[in-house]
């Protein structure tokens, strides 16, 4: 709602500030905006008055103003009104303003002024207003703030929150403070622990060194002490418990055999036995009494007798143990007593020696003591440089480890940074481009709307088509530029008219040659299909073209071993690809293929001055296929041509004189012949090495030739993958066609061409385009994020600096290892890989159909485990492929060899049809074969089914190329060429003329309609007679209404009025038809017709 508002205040009034959605309240607030617009309209006359001051007196002023004219327009405005606008609360303008929108509508359309509004109401309403009008002003000035009291009221609220602020800040203040002290002192603390610690740690080792350099004394045997001979004894009383124990339970059990106890209780069971027998019988006589309870006491005694029995046993049974116990303990503490003096002479005896040998210790150390304590002082030196050395090198260490965490996080940030104008390059790019598709539904939905109002909402379903085409090629829908004269350098947007308007010839002129949408023919019809081509004529052109334009041999596909498996894995730096090819190598039998790994070898070879050997030129001459040939020679060829321009680009005296490349002089100085005699590997590597000392990328025919290469000479039996190769799209494409041959932006050319319009077909071209399979068999993709690439590189050095830390122990520390030059290249390889990603995942994914993906940011033997089962899929489906083709080629071979086997038996049954019709049947010589041969009817053997004739330009049908002189196809190719434009350009012309005269059509219907649509609102004067009749009624006098002459007037009056109006309808109807038959009969559609009828001849006259 405000934007519409604010739209039309904008655009329609034209307000002296602007305004918009936002300050749409603040601008109002003052009530000045509001009296621009009742001027504008001419309703408030003292507009000048007004002010634009945003004080409270301004307001009061502005407000008290404009309320007379918001009542006489009709608006709700009162003081809470007021002062909610003036408050700026949110809506109470807006819905002020849209009042104000609807009374002004109101009042343009009466055509009412202020003046004649006013006039028009009652005395006593316009008294009412001015009452409500004063009463209004006093209770909005009550309402309404004084201005010294609201700057009263800003100067507090500024000084308060002035207050609140500084408050805040001493209170950070002080805690900042007490933040430091407490810090202060927490390292302080630190320190004193550390120095602590260190000062512990150096006394004991002190300790230890004089203990390790002091001669100890064996001590004596200790004596057993009392709890150890107690311990023994009650150890001996429990094993003797336990055999008594056990002897006793072994003598229970022999006493049980023997006891009186079994045939007791085999008597109780016999008796109750005899009870349970006895039961049912007095159950049945009597059943009120029973002799269960006795014999369940009976029971109980038993039991109980039993139980006191075992309790006596086991009373004299635990008497017997521990007399036992106690006569062994008596006998344990004599044999005790008895070894305790034994002891205790031999140790006094030891004491003795003891004594003795202390004695003469003390002598020695007392000889020895002048030595020890200066051995003491330079021990301890030692020890306090070797401390200090330790420390140093801890220091240095741990200044490395903070270098390079500082250099991660700027790194991070560095990426951070690239990463963010990165998204914000994307932004902007996919922003543009919205905004250009947006631009375009605008159009196309405000062309639609245009022409609904053209069409009466029939848009021609031809309209819809061009504008869809249009928008999907993005193109404009509206007309840039007028192109009728057409200027010799034509400007952009005529460049772009003639680019619209050939994208609607060609899809004009491709409707009507296939015969589809508006061309296609009705059912009524039977040939509702498009006339099929004529395959002769296509045979007999195609011929003439090739015999004109001879077409060029393809080359032969190089020639390699039917490797198991081929395939590449790619990723960013730190992905992973390295630590899974090793697994691979490993576990699976695969040759890794790194490109680096590769150069260097290419270098060293040719550092070698490598030659192939006799044995292997024969061997590469006897096996070698003429492909293999041509492939040798390619990749020579690109070696000798880097090595020239090598020579020719001499290196800038620039570079640093410390870089010497000794086989790059060796190149030089070597001649022609002898580089020619070195292996292809060797060139190669010259040629990388001469272009890597001039600081240059390697070109990505060097690097293809180079994989090629090592390629061409593994063995069959082992399966390659390349380690982060192809980097880019065009070496993807190259090693594509360095492995099958076969170019693939020629053969997209080739198939591009294939859809230029040709008014014949080939029958020979094939219905689809030959679908190769790739050179690789897979393309493994580990997915990691930046991040993760990072943290790993920085991982990897903080680990490389503690083990090199660890692995010097003791010697001393030279500082850090050079930066490794992955380190610095990391974010431009980065940055290069999510810059060439996009083309490769087309190609491999879309092209090729080979790409798979797999995060790399989960363990690595997870990683490893899912790369190895994928490549074992890979080698299953592979072989299935094989299998499947070689079954499909055998099937072939047996098809081939039974249509020759036909082919021949129909030739000889076509000769014999040909000499036995050469006997006329009137001879006689017929007539006997005939009684011979109708012998038995049976014996007759069927007529043979009549074959249908072959269709020209079916797989049977054979084409007749016989010789023919060089003078008929260079005549007829240029004549059937100029005849194809003639007829392609003429036919487009044709078709632009039609859609032009629909243009036309629409656009004419649609003026007719709106001009008779405006004949049939042009004013008359009925209204005026109505008025006219309405004045003279009300011009009666009071005292003339009962009157019966003046009533039969005033009938007379209402009669003549009806006659009038009607006669004025009857009048303008029948000059509303006469001016339809007009429009009707001007002759403008039978010209349409003639015209549209003239272009329709032209298409069916166009060979003529």
């Amino acid at each position: 709602m405000t934007d519409i508002l604010c739209d039309w205040l904008n655009r329609d009034v034209r307000l002296s500030r602007v305004v918009d959605a936002e300050s749409f309240s603040k601008e109002f607030s003052s009530g000045y905006l509001i009296g621009e617009l009742l001027n504008k309209y001419e309703l408030q006359e003292d507009f000048d008055q007004f002010s634009q001051s945003r004080l409270a007196n301004a307001k009061l002023n502005n407000f008290s103003r404009m309320e007379p004219t918001l009542q006489l327009l009709g608006v709700q405005f009162d003081q809470n009104v007021a002062r909610n606008i003036m408050a700026e609360q949110h809506g109470a303008a807006t819905k002020l303003v849209y009042q104000l929108y609807v009374a002004l509508e109101k009042k343009r359309k009466a055509g009412l002024t202020g003046v004649a509004m006013d006039a028009m109401r009652a005395s006593a309403i316009v008294k009412l207003r001015n009452v409500g009008t004063e009463i209004y002003r006093e209770r909005l000035k009550t309402l309404v703030p004084r201005q010294a009291d609201l700057s009263l009221q800003q100067i507090s609220d500024t000084f308060r929150n002035r207050t609140k602020y500084l408050e805040a800040k001493m209170t950070q203040m002080q805690y900042m403070e007490q933040q430091k002290a407490k810090q202060i002192q927490e390292e302080k603390k630190a320190q004193d622990l550390e120095k602590k610690l260190i000062e512990k740690q150096r006394q004991h080792e002190i300790m230890a060194k004089i203990q390790a350099a002091i001669i100890q004394i064996p001590k004596p045997m200790p004596q057993q002490t009392l709890k150890a001979i107690e311990t023994q004894k009650v150890l001996r009383k429990k094993k003797e418990a336990e055999n008594t124990y056990m002897e006793i339970r072994k003598f229970e059990k022999q006493m049980r055999k023997d006891s009186i106890i079994p045939p007791v209780t085999k008597l109780t069971e016999s008796m109750m036995q005899m009870f349970d027998q006895s039961t049912p019988a007095i159950t049945e006589l009597l059943s009120t009494y029973s002799d269960d309870e006795y014999i369940r006491k009976i029971q109980k005694r038993l039991e109980e007798d039993t139980f006191a029995r075992e309790q006596r046993e086991k009373r004299r049974r635990k008497m017997l143990r521990e007399q036992l116990i106690a006569h062994e303990a008596q006998e344990e503490a004599y044999r005790e007593e008895q070894l305790i003096n034994r002891l205790m002479r031999q140790s006094q005896q030891e004491r003795r020696i003891a004594v003795q040998l202390m004695h003469i210790r003390h002598e020695k150390e007392v000889m020895w003591q002048n030595r020890i304590h200066r051995e003491k002082q330079f021990e301890e030196r030692r020890l306090k440089e070797f401390q200090e050395a330790l420390d140093r090198e801890a220091a240095l260490a741990k200044q490395e480890k903070i270098e390079l965490e500082e250099q991660a996080l700027k790194e991070k940030e560095l990426h951070a940074k690239v990463a963010a104008e990165r998204a914000e390059a994307r932004y902007k790019k996919h922003y543009a481009l919205c905004w250009e598709v947006v631009e375009q539904i605008i159009d196309l939905a405000t062309k639609i709307g245009e022409y609904r109002t053209l069409t009466n909402n029939l848009i021609p379903v031809k309209l819809m088509r061009d504008w869809k085409e249009l928008f999907l090629k993005g193109k404009p829908i509206y007309e840039q530029a007028e192109i009728d004269p057409l200027p010799a350098e034509p400007t952009p947007e005529q460049s772009i008219e003639l680019d619209k308007m050939n994208l609607l010839d060609e899809k004009d002129y491709d409707e009507y040659k296939t015969m589809i949408e508006e061309w296609y023919p009705p059912e009524e019809i039977s040939a509702n299909k498009p006339p099929p081509n004529n395959p002769i004529l296509g045979h007999v052109i195609h011929r003439l073209m090739e015999i004109i334009f001879p077409p060029e041999p393809e080359p032969p596909p190089p020639v390699f071993f039917p490797f198991p498996i081929k395939g590449c894995i790619l990723g960013k730096l730190n992905s992973g690809k390295t630590t899974c090819l090793k697994f691979l190598e490993e576990v699976c039998n695969i040759q890794v293929l790194s490109i680096d790994t590769l150069i260097a070898n290419a270098i060293e070879a040719f550092h070698n001055k490598e030659m192939p050997s006799e044995t292997e030129q024969i061997i590469a001459l006897e096996e070698s296929s003429p492909s293999q040939k041509e492939l040798q020679k390619d990749m020579s060829l690109v070696a000798l041509k880097a090595t020239e321009l090598s020579k020719v680009n001499v290196v800038p005296e620039e570079e640093p004189k410390e870089v010497e490349l000794k086989p790059a002089e060796s190149m030089e100085m070597m001649s022609e012949d002898e580089f020619n005699k070195l292996t292809v590997r060797a060139q190669l590597g010259a040629a990388a090495e001469s272009i890597l000392r001039r600081g240059q990328r390697i070109p990505d025919e060097i690097l293809v030739a180079i994989m090629v290469e090592k390629i061409s000479r593994l063995s069959a039996e082992k399966g390659w993958i390349m380690d982060g190769f192809p980097m880019t799209l065009n070496q993807a494409k190259l090693v594509e066609k360095a492995l099958t041959g076969r170019d693939p932006d020629q053969a997209e050319s080739e198939y591009s061409k294939l859809k230029k319009p040709i008014l014949v077909v080939d029958p020979a071209k094939p219905k689809e385009p030959p679908v190769f399979p790739p050179a690789l068999d897979f393309a493994l993709l580990l997915d990691t994020s930046d991040s993760i690439v990072l943290n790993r590189v920085t991982t990897r050095k903080l680990d490389e600096v503690n083990q090199d830390w660890l692995e010097r122990g003791d010697q001393p520390f030279e500082g850090s290892k050079p930066e490794n030059a992955l380190r610095s290249q990391m974010q431009h390889r980065i940055i290069r890989f999510l810059e060439s990603w996009p083309e490769l995942e087309n190609w491999f994914s879309e092209q090729q159909n080979i790409l798979i993906k797999i995060s790399g940011e989960k363990d690595e033997n997870l990683v490893c485990q899912r790369v190895k089962d994928i490549i074992m899929e890979e080698t299953v489906k592979i072989q299935n492929r094989k299998s499947v083709k070689g079954k499909k080629k055998k099937k072939k071979d047996e098809g081939k060899e039974e249509k020759k086997g036909k082919g021949k038996g129909k030739g000889k049954g076509k000769e014999g049809k040909g000499k036995e019709g050469g006997s006329k049947p009137g001879t006689p010589r017929g007539k006997s074969q005939g009684k011979l041969m109708s012998t038995s009817p049976e014996d007759v053997p069927p007529p043979p089914p009549a074959e249908p004739p072959i269709k020209p330009g079916s797989d049977e049908w054979v084409y007749v190329d016989e010789p023919l002189p060089q003078e008929v196809p260079e005549f007829l190719v240029p004549y059937w060429k100029n005849m194809e434009k003639t007829y392609v350009s003429n036919i487009k012309a044709t078709l632009r003329c039609l859609r032009a005269e629909q243009y036309v059509i629409i656009h004419y219907l649609s003026d007719i309609r709106n001009h008779f649509k405006e004949y049939l609102k042009r004013p008359d004067h009925k209204q005026e007679f109505v008025i006219q009749w309405q004045a003279d009624y009300n011009s009666v006098a009071d005292d003339l209404w009962e009157d019966d002459e003046m009533k039969e007037e005033l009938h007379q009056r209402v009669t003549d009025l009806r006659d009038r109006l009607w006669d004025i309808c009857e009048n303008r109807r029948d000059e509303a038809e006469q001016e339809r038959c007009d429009i009707m009969n001007n002759g403008w559609l039978p010209d349409r017709m003639g015209l549209l009828m003239n272009h329709i001849f032209s298409l069916m006259q166009v060979w003529k």
